[in-house]
């Protein structure tokens, strides 16, 4: 249900040192860019499309109630007036629209396309991933069961008011309705598109989608009746599909691309990075992710901590991020830096081989046992894979690889008693909001250990659910320095259960053209990844 990086780690969440300005020129209107990807686009459907690629699209065409200040993960109004009015309980929120706002095709949004787009998530025939971020409103799961044929938490009280109330205060919910599932969508265009409104799209967005040949490029327009005045600057983007990323590296050198969607190629890498010239044009920012390798924890010995507490300590991180030419930056706890809650005092498992093999010893495992390590076939993630397997051999463990298509290894991962070891790169865990609750529950809650799930360690501690529980419900201002302790004193706990070798957090990588005017911000934001409305050219 949540969303992964889909692309492979040399191509897209790559590290660089150093911090980059977001100062930007006074932007002109007009133009166009183009922008390269390697794989097809699916959908533009909001309540369907889940990755890193279509995401930032699906935001040129939608709007949500809310939005993240660009580059920041501060909350502001987008199609909302102004901020909700939250009761004294937390349960109640109440959304003020915008007035005169329009969908694409002409007609003015009201607080009942409010009501529609949210239970068109919930409702089981979207087949929406993000379903299960709304079932905390009230009614909503009678909704799902086919018990009601409305969510009665979610009332239109006027065409530019609606309130929602939920079963139980939760702290994430004004993130929850910043993400794209929380989209507003016209049902009459749903209506008549079928099943191909993700080809079909139509929105409240800066841009409309204006053409698109499947497999080769899809166009944008800008949307001359956007209500944000003078948003968005460029007149149209072509985004093309189907290029391989050193044809696009080649393309950009040419003027014809610009900017490289999945990132600059590994072979042209260190070529770039070391060229003062090309500098000004490649931008990097730390990602709000965590690369790791799961263990288990319902097959033996996996199941005993001292001997997962080895693997963590057996693991050379270091020699991991020399495979990748240092992109990376070395990861010590579940959460990333960049995620609140993160407690920069976690020290994490030390890398210490003889103490790994002491562990074992006392786990009853002095001679080492068998086990198998599954990775994704796409590079460098099996050279990876190895390493891991050289530095385990070191402590007594002989693992068998399997290296298979990413399909594969999500569905063995999220197989009970199926993939003792699975290694992330290429799904690397990143982050749907700031807020350090998504990086527990989709992954390592109770709730998440089912069939399909991503908690693929198949961790389930009771106790420390009810802790997150409770401090989900903390939605007080003044509440807010303690529930971030407190989940920063959760993730201790789960570190301490070593269900994870937390290895590195990707830093994502990019390269423009000249003429493309842009912030790092712009181009790598944390929520939205491109903010395509903000981009101009020269």
């Amino acid at each position: 249900m949540k969303r992964r990086t889909g692309t492979t780690l040399i191509g897209l969440t790559l590290l660089v040192t150093g911090v980059l300005s977001s100062a930007r020129a006074a932007p002109q209107q007009g133009g166009s860019i183009t922008v390269s990807y390697k794989d097809d686009v699916t959908t533009l459907d909001p309540a369907v499309g889940y990755d890193y690629q279509n995401w930032p699209m699906e935001k040129m065409v939608f709007d949500a109630l809310l939005d993240y200040v660009p580059g920041g993960t501060t909350l502001t109004p987008r199609l909302a007036a102004k901020m909700p009015e939250v009761s004294k309980d937390g349960k109640t929120y109440t959304f003020t629209l915008r007035t005169g706002v329009k969908f694409h095709n002409g007609r003015t949004m009201t607080a009942s396309d409010v009501k529609y787009s949210l239970e068109r998530v919930l409702d089981p025939k979207t087949k929406s991933p993000g379903q299960s971020f709304y079932t905390g409103i009230a009614g909503a799961q009678a909704f799902v069961d086919g018990k009601a044929k409305a969510v009665s938490g979610i009332t239109v009280l006027a065409p530019d008011k609606v309130r929602i109330t939920l079963d139980a205060p939760n702290a994430a919910f004004l993130n929850i309705m910043a993400m794209n599932f929380a989209f507003i969508v016209p049902k009459e265009a749903v209506a008549k598109a079928g099943a191909d409104f993700g080809h079909q799209p139509v929105g409240t967005g800066p841009f409309t989608l204006k053409s698109w040949v499947s497999g080769q490029q899809l166009e944008f327009a800008r949307n001359p009746n956007y209500f944000i005045k003078g948003m968005p600057h460029l007149d149209g983007v072509t985004v093309k599909v189907g290029l391989d990323p050193s044809v696009a590296y080649l393309s950009l050198q040419r003027g014809e691309i610009d900017l490289l969607g999945d990132g600059i190629p590994p072979a042209q890498f260190l070529q770039v990075t070391r060229d003062p010239k090309l500098k000004a044009n490649v931008f990097s920012k730390t990602s709000v992710n965590t690369t790791y390798l799961t263990l288990n924890t319902g097959i033996k010995p996996l199941n005993d901590v001292r001997v997962r507490q080895a693997i963590n300590m057996a693991i050379n991180k270091t020699k991991i991020l020399r495979i990748i030419n240092g992109r990376g930056e070395l990861a010590k706890s579940v959460l990333p830096p960049l995620m609140p809650g993160y407690d920069k005092a976690e020290a994490g498992y030390v890398y210490d081989p003889a103490k790994a093999k002491a562990l074992l010893a006392a786990a009853g495992m002095k001679s080492g046992f068998e086990t198998t390590l599954y990775t994704t076939s796409t590079d460098p993630n099996p050279r990876i894979a190895q390493s891991i397997q050289q530095d385990l051999a070191q402590i007594g463990v002989k693992v068998q690889l399997k290296s298979l298509a990413q399909s594969s290894v999500i569905d063995a991962a999220g197989t009970p008693k199926t993939a003792a070891m699975v290694w992330s790169g290429g799904l690397a865990w990143t982050q749907d909001y700031p807020d350090p609750s998504d990086f527990y529950w989709p992954i390592l809650s109770c709730k998440s250990a089912v069939q399909g799930g991503w908690n693929w360690p198949f961790v389930c501690d009771k106790a420390l659910d009810a802790r997150a529980d409770k401090a989900d419900r903390m939605v007080a201002p003044a509440q807010q320095t303690a529930r971030l302790k407190e989940y920063a004193s959760i993730f201790a706990a789960m570190n301490k259960q070593a269900v994870w070798v937390p290895v590195f957090h990707e830093v994502r990588y990019t390269m423009k053209s000249d003429r493309l005017v842009g912030s790092v911000d712009d181009l790598l934001d944390p929520t939205h990844f491109i903010n395509y409305e903000r981009l101009s050219v020269k």
